[in-house]
């Protein structure tokens, strides 16, 4: 049965894909928050969708934490999950992507329209130099920016090792930073096929300020707080 449920998610969620993909295009020389609002229209079906097929729900702790501008969004990461429910939570946002992915006919074409932060992360030098900048354009066009501090998803219950990138946009914007937590790992595993039914929590802490400490201080701050949730909800 749960296999059943799982591949009833996955087929209505690339079908509609497919949908919504060429409905987007319509959008592509429209204003940003317009083409967001379109092409988010996926995601907003994906967990409704994940709800019916497979009763997975959505919590949501510390909404009146939410910054009313622009911010950098610093949540940890375990599963694909959390890129689509952030956007049915969070205000217009992006995310840093692979240039490969944009390559894919129609779905990268939708991908480019969110204006998402490119990299190539042969070079990670550059690939850092390059998230700062396009991060601070973004956040200077009123757009937030989710960062996964830990580069990686990790499996549940498991916190990776948290770069300084989020900070390090962060500081170079003036921007806040908000910490963000949950744990989608437990219904939606990291590379897994099998969706479990059950509740996943997101967490939303207090901004916290860019002057804050150093990049490291503040970087260790947002991981304590962070394992702090884990512990808390696991």
């Amino acid at each position: 049965m749960l296999f059943l449920r799982s591949l009833l998610y996955f087929i209505g969620s690339i079908s509609s894909l497919v949908v919504i993909a060429f409905y987007g295009l319509f959008f592509y020389f429209t204003p940003y928050p317009s083409r967001y609002r379109a092409l988010s229209k996926w995601a907003q079906f994906c967990m409704w969708w994940l709800r019916i097929a497979t009763n997975i729900t959505i919590k949501v702790e510390g909404e009146d934490n939410i910054c009313s501008e622009p911010s950098v969004i610093a949540s940890n990461h375990q599963s694909t999950w959390e890129t689509l429910a952030f956007q049915t939570v969070f205000p217009p946002h992006t995310w840093v992507l692979k240039k490969e992915l944009l390559s894919i006919p129609i779905f990268g074409w939708n991908l480019a329209m969110l204006s998402p932060i490119v990299i190539k992360r042969r070079d990670k030098f550059r690939a850092m130099k390059q998230v700062i900048k396009q991060g601070n354009d973004r956040l200077k066009s009123g757009i937030s920016v989710v960062i996964f501090p830990e580069g990686t998803r990790q499996p549940h219950k498991k916190l990776g090792k948290y770069q300084n990138g989020a900070v390090a946009i962060a500081k170079n914007s003036g921007k806040p930073l908000q910490p963000v937590f949950h744990n989608a790992g437990k219904c939606w595993p990291k590379g897994g096929f099998l969706k479990k039914p059950g509740v996943i929590t997101i967490v939303i802490g207090k901004p916290i300020s860019s002057n804050d400490g150093s990049a490291n201080e503040i970087t260790e701050k947002i991981k304590a707080w962070t394992l702090e949730q884990s512990q808390r909800l696991d």
